[in-house]
């Protein structure tokens, strides 16, 4: 796979996108990013957190800052390559929640279309029958 492809994988993952928004806002710490992410969505489960931190931290996305305190403190931020993918990946975040509707429509135009397609042919064809008598 080309790197380029496989770094858009990462940062538009399930996880990916909503861990990028949420450090948008500032660093966090695992439990509290965790909780907020759970909160714009579906809980993440603490493996696939792990995972997706150490990919978009291995891409140079996510800086991982572990004080030396006790007991230990771990603190995740963006990298200024990663503010710069999650101010994009924002946007089109929000591109989507603001277009939904016409999506939903789309969809739904889709079904009824494929719907159509799948009436046995005498149906279809009485179907069509009836739309015509209909517009004339």
């Amino acid at each position: 796979m080309c790197p380029y492809r496989l770094v858009l994988e990462h940062v538009t993952s399930r996880w990916g996108v909503l861990v990028l928004i949420e450090l948008l806002e500032g660093p966090r710490r695992f439990g509290e990013l965790r909780r907020a992410i759970g909160r714009v969505g579906r809980s993440v489960s603490e493996k696939m957190l792990t995972q997706t931190l150490q990919t978009l931290e291995r891409d140079g996305l996510v800086h991982r800052e572990a004080q030396p305190v006790i007991p230990p403190r771990v603190d995740y931020s963006l990298t200024p390559l990663g503010r710069e993918a999650a101010e994009r990946v924002r946007g089109l975040a929000e591109w989507t929640r603001v277009r939904m509707t016409d999506v939903e429509r789309a969809r739904r135009a889709y079904d009824e279309d494929r719907a159509a397609r799948r009436q046995t042919p005498p149906a279809r064809q009485e179907a069509r029958a009836r739309a015509s008598r209909a517009s004339s």
